[in-house]
């Protein structure tokens, strides 16, 4: 009779499980391809390496609907970090969901008053404000019918692109949000 060796299952790292995240995994790293991409050929044309440094009269000198809109966005992304980690189903979610219903929609709103890029007309981004002011009653209206997971779907979806990949790319060089933290 030989004895065998029975090992243990090593211990595993806790794992996040919210379900549909792969596909947001995807979504975010091609952000971030596209991201990487673009930078480098701006900072390239530029030819200057940015330097570190944070200094906010960048943001505290903007015109109002840049500041609301800024602040509206760190309130909705600090918020929707908490959220999206966080315990569902009591009374902090639901409290912190509210406000992060509110935080997005002044975001998304105050958006359609910043035309820096075309002063007559919208940007592209600008319809992803749109499709967000549609989708968050959309996924109030899903947890209020008991559909949790055309909630989940719908307000991660929101934060995701939201939040991650359009705010990824406010911190493209030259703009506002990457001047508070580099310099030419």
């Amino acid at each position: 009779m030989s004895d065998t060796l029975v090992s243990k299952p090593s211990p595993r790292l806790p794992t996040i499980n919210i379900p549909g995240l792969t596909r947001y995994r995807i979504a975010v790293g091609f952000a971030l391809a596209a991201y990487s991409f673009l930078a480098y050929y701006i900072i390239k044309g530029a030819s200057v390496v940015p330097q570190f440094r944070v200094d906010l009269t960048p943001l505290l000198t903007a015109p109002i609907e840049i500041q609301i809109h800024a602040y509206g966005a760190i309130a909705t992304f600090t918020i929707g970090l908490v959220l999206l980690f966080a315990p569902k189903g009591f009374r902090l979610h639901r409290t912190l969901g509210w406000t992060w219903v509110v935080t997005m929609a002044i975001t998304a709103i105050s958006s359609f008053f910043i035309t820096s890029f075309s002063p007559v007309h919208f940007s592209p981004i600008h319809a992803l404000s749109a499709w967000t002011l549609i989708g968050l009653p959309m996924g109030i209206a899903a947890i209020r019918r008991r559909k949790v997971q055309d909630h989940r779907k719908k307000m991660t979806g929101m934060f995701v692109g939201g939040m991650m990949i359009a705010g990824l790319f406010s911190f493209l060089p030259g703009r506002l949000m990457f001047s508070l933290f580099f310099s030419f």
